[in-house]
């Protein structure tokens, strides 16, 4: 009996550890994904800011309270705006944003299509 109360504790003690890990990776992988408001270039994962300390404790706080990531994220777009994630969705003020590259080596390529045309 007493055997089995030790492999109930450990077993325990397992579960607690893989749900916090998982919560720890949840909070590293949100944190990578957003852009540090004072620092340049940075995400808050990376950066030591107070602004990036507090977001990480918010992101801890709404992931102890049961939010999932895209609930994180729509918070987070809510207070900050749009430009906080580095990732940002595709919606009507960012078909710029998206299009944009494609567009760059479409205009590439029409060039360097022109240029071997012209040779012959």
């Amino acid at each position: 009996m007493r055997l089995l109360h030790i492999f109930l504790i450990i077993i325990l003690i397992f579960n607690f550890n893989l749900i916090k890990a998982n919560e720890i990776e949840t909070e590293n992988k949100i944190a990578k994904n957003l852009r540090c408001l004072i620092c340049q270039g940075q995400s808050v994962y990376d950066s030591d800011s107070e602004f990036a300390l507090s977001l990480k404790l918010v992101i801890n706080n709404k992931i102890s309270e049961g939010m999932t990531e895209e609930q994180i994220y729509s918070f987070l777009k809510k207070k900050y705006g749009e430009w906080i994630l580095y990732d940002p969705v595709l919606n009507k003020n960012t078909y710029f944003l998206w299009l944009l590259p494609l567009l760059i080596f479409l205009a590439g390529g029409a060039i360097i299509i022109k240029k071997f045309y012209i040779r012959k």
